[in-house]
């Protein structure tokens, strides 16, 4: 009698294990399934905007684009949108990058990609996540071939674009003083990254929180700190400009 309880148990463990692998086998088909329908939507919605002789989305693919998403070109959240896909030449999306970005965000249609531009903006705008957007910027703009700089024109496009939003009065100074400065024509990515350290150090003279770099007099500005001379010249104009 032991015996035969003994094997109606095992049977029964083994039945329930059968039962067991065999719903998380129908759980996994049925997941890998959406998972190649919504790549398969992702797919076609590149398509859709890819040049037919080229096979990535160019330059008109993405006004399209954003035409259709309702969104001016050069909103900021297209650079976020760029950023998150890690592309990596300006103004083109390759398949690999644009399944990157629409798997991540979860968007396989234009009006699921729309509606995760807020989210996507909070996501950019937490600190560890800004950091790396704001590098991205830079490179993101290096059109050339082996460049490394930035000309001033552009470069106050882009502090405008990523930056503005964070630090106005500093970006706007900084921009004035950039348009009207004969030191430098680019700007390379030490004194880019620079300026957003920068910025993180100063506050308004009025500021509850006692500042490291008071704003606009820059009174306890210290040029020994090794920062980037374009930025020793900038405190410099801003000083004589207060006087």
């Amino acid at each position: 009698m032991r015996r035969s309880a003994s094997k109606k148990a095992v049977q029964s463990n083994s039945t329930t294990a059968s039962i067991t692998f065999s719903a998380t086998d129908l759980f996994r088909s049925a997941s890998s399934k959406a998972s190649s329908k919504e790549m398969e939507r992702i797919d076609n919605l590149f398509y859709s905007y890819a040049n037919r002789s080229s096979g990535i989305i160019d330059p008109e693919g993405i006004e399209t684009l954003c035409s259709d998403m309702e969104v001016d070109h050069t909103d900021v959240r297209i650079l976020m949108l760029a950023w998150k896909m890690r592309a990596e030449k300006q103004g083109y999306f390759t398949l690999e990058e644009w399944r990157r970005g629409l798997k991540s965000l979860r968007a396989d249609t234009v009006n699921k990609l729309k509606k995760v531009l807020l989210e996507l903006e909070k996501e950019v705008k937490r600190p560890t996540n800004f950091v790396d957007f704001y590098t991205y910027a830079f490179r993101y703009c290096l059109t050339e071939e082996k460049q490394k700089s930035i000309d001033i024109e552009s470069i106050c496009q882009l502090l405008d674009l990523v930056l503005g939003s964070h630090f106005r009065a500093q970006v706007d100074y900084f921009i004035e003083y950039l348009k009207i400065q004969s030191d430098y024509k680019v700007i390379n990515m030490d004194q880019w990254m620079g300026f957003y350290r920068f910025c993180n150090e100063v506050l308004p003279v009025l500021h509850s929180i006692t500042p490291n770099i008071s704003f606009p007099d820059f009174s306890n500005y210290d040029p020994e700190l090794a920062w980037p001379l374009i930025l020793d010249n900038f405190v410099e104009w801003m000083r004589a400009k207060r006087t």
